[in-house]
């Protein structure tokens, strides 16, 4: 995966020839020792397919996690995206599939701080999963290699709150209607009431795990392929507060 130019006594070792030690290594050695490979920038650009197929679903998630603490800390990679753009035009490797909410408050992309080629992102109110998704990440998985699929939920979500309002809005009303399970599946103590903070990101995390559920009911294509271990489902939770985003299975 993409890192930074590291130093060493003999002078700066870029990317291309860190990348070639470091794969080589991760054919010798324990599947820990490559996880300082990152979704960060370098002057050679995206994602390749070497470097996403070298890496296993649990080391993408890594990669994420990793992605995120660097947003939430202020130590973002300083990324040329022209030559994300330029390397990645003749074909695209990401190494997961994301599926968002459309809240302006969680931009993918920025709060994993991946860059052009990393990622698949499918964004929709209450990131809801629907045939049309399913079909997506099959095709970003089956057909694309990508190592993880991500239902990504997040705080203070305001399809959650319509869904548990019972709010009425043309087309929105059957979208709401699909978040409906987890406002039924959320018991509280105290109200159950959209203006009940709480209440509603326990509905929002509810969200995303029966939108895994869902997947794997859904999509024989991804379970199958989880069950071999070529990919892993997984959920997230994010603060749009604190920007942490708390993996979920």
């Amino acid at each position: 995966m993409k890192r930074f130019h590291e130093s060493t006594d003999n002078g700066a070792v870029d990317r291309r020839g860190f990348l070639t030690m470091a794969l080589g290594a991760c054919a010798i050695s324990s599947p820990i020792s490559c996880l300082s490979m990152q979704f960060a920038p370098s002057m050679s650009g995206s994602l390749t397919k070497d470097q996403r197929d070298s890496m296993t679903p649990s080391q993408v998630i890594d990669e994420l996690k990793k992605g995120n603490e660097r947003f939430r800390t202020g130590k973002m990679a300083s990324r040329d995206y022209l030559a994300e753009k330029r390397s990645s035009a003749a074909g695209q490797y990401p190494a997961a599939v994301i599926l968002g909410c459309v809240d302006s408050r969680v931009p993918v992309e920025i709060v994993f701080d991946t860059g052009i080629g990393d990622t698949f992102t499918a964004r929709v109110a209450g990131n809801v999963v629907d045939d049309d998704m399913l079909g997506s990440m099959e095709f970003a998985c089956a057909v694309s290699g990508a190592k993880v699929v991500l239902v990504f939920g997040h705080t203070a979500c305001g399809a959650i709150k319509g869904a548990i309002d019972d709010v009425v809005l043309g087309n929105l009303t059957r979208l709401l209607a699909r978040i409906k399970p987890a406002v039924a599946g959320t018991k509280s103590d105290g109200q159950k009431s959209s203006k009940n903070a709480s209440y509603v990101d326990a509905v929002a995390r509810t969200n995303v795990v029966l939108g895994l559920d869902e997947i794997r009911r859904r999509s024989p294509i991804l379970e199958d392929l989880e069950k071999k271990g070529s990919i892993k489902i997984v959920g997230a939770m994010y603060d749009v507060a604190t920007g942490v985003a708390e993996f979920i299975g």
